[in-house]
């Protein structure tokens, strides 16, 4: 029950469009009706919420020992992550195939940055026409929708499987990517600075390498960094996925062909000290780049 410590008048203010005001002793109180969207959402989250409800009460669990299945589980992690070994792959191996990773994720970024930069400087509702940002938005949305996996697969017909399908494939989900990232990022500058520079005589490239990148170049790096962790993990899958070398070939042989947990756990920690590396580079460009804008 809510208490009042006045009373309100709780037929204040009546508004079709903004729904009641309710008057009390901490201010106005809007309360807005129920609209469509909030509606769809609540049964949305209800057809969910009963649909894995149902799912959990029917799934058939007496060919299933839960107990044994949780304590060999358990085990595995724990000679995964407690006893790591090899006697297959070797440590300067592992490394190698960890570097040709990275490098498959480098070239699946750097290609992908470069394209996307020129498509969200058109994407960028600042920057350029209305009807050339709805097309550039329209076609990397539609690329985004597909996952990177079925790019791969898409362009393996065509350049059979190996690298050269997975750094197509992986790129072209990148554009899609980083071209929204970029494009929001553009569109943080002030219309007004734009204006104020154009009406100084500066060119639409002017702008862009004067104003719009300096201001955006912490976003830029911190996107782009994040798509290249993404490419580092979709690399290490599309090693096994799509026959694309690296440490994710290794990995496949030895979880799924080898069952050698021991070296599954090995390459574990050493795709997740790069990942830590590559996130320590990362921090320390952008606190550089804070620090010296220009």
């Amino acid at each position: 029950m809510i208490k009042f410590e006045e009373p309100i008048d709780i037929w204040g203010q009546i508004s079709p469009e903004h729904g009641y005001t309710v008057h009390g002793a901490a201010g106005a109180l809007p309360f807005k009706p129920l609209n469509r969207q909030a509606l769809a959402m609540r049964i949305f989250l209800l057809v969910i919420s009963l649909l894995t409800i149902y799912a959990l009460l029917t799934i058939d669990y007496r060919s299933v020992d839960v107990a044994k299945a949780a304590a060999d589980t358990l085990n595995n992690l724990k000679i995964i992550f407690l006893q790591p070994d090899t006697h297959r792959l070797s440590l300067r191996d592992a490394f190698y195939e960890v570097v040709i990773t990275m490098g498959l994720a480098f070239l699946t970024t750097l290609f992908g940055g470069v394209i996307a930069f020129f498509l969200g400087l058109l994407g960028a509702r600042n920057l350029a026409p209305k009807q050339v940002t709805n097309i550039v938005k329209g076609f990397v949305a539609f690329i985004r929708a597909v996952p990177t996996i079925l790019w791969v697969l898409i362009f393996a017909v065509a350049a059979g499987l190996g690298s050269a399908a997975a750094v197509i494939g992986m790129t072209f989900h990148s554009v899609s990517y980083l071209t929204k990232a970029y494009a929001e990022s553009f569109e943080e500058l002030d219309r007004s600075v734009i204006e104020a520079l154009s009406a100084s005589g500066a060119n639409w490239w002017q702008i862009v390498f004067q104003a719009v990148i300096p201001s955006a170049a912490t976003s830029i790096l911190s996107w782009t960094f994040l798509r290249y962790e993404i490419n580092f993990a979709n690399a290490v899958a599309m090693g096994a996925a799509a026959g694309a070398a690296g440490i994710g070939f290794d990995l496949f042989m030895a979880g799924g062909y080898y069952f050698d947990l021991r070296e599954v756990g090995l390459i574990t920690y050493i795709i997740l000290a790069f990942a830590m590396a590559l996130e320590a580079v990362a921090t320390g460009l952008k606190g550089r780049i804070r620090q010296n804008p220009r």
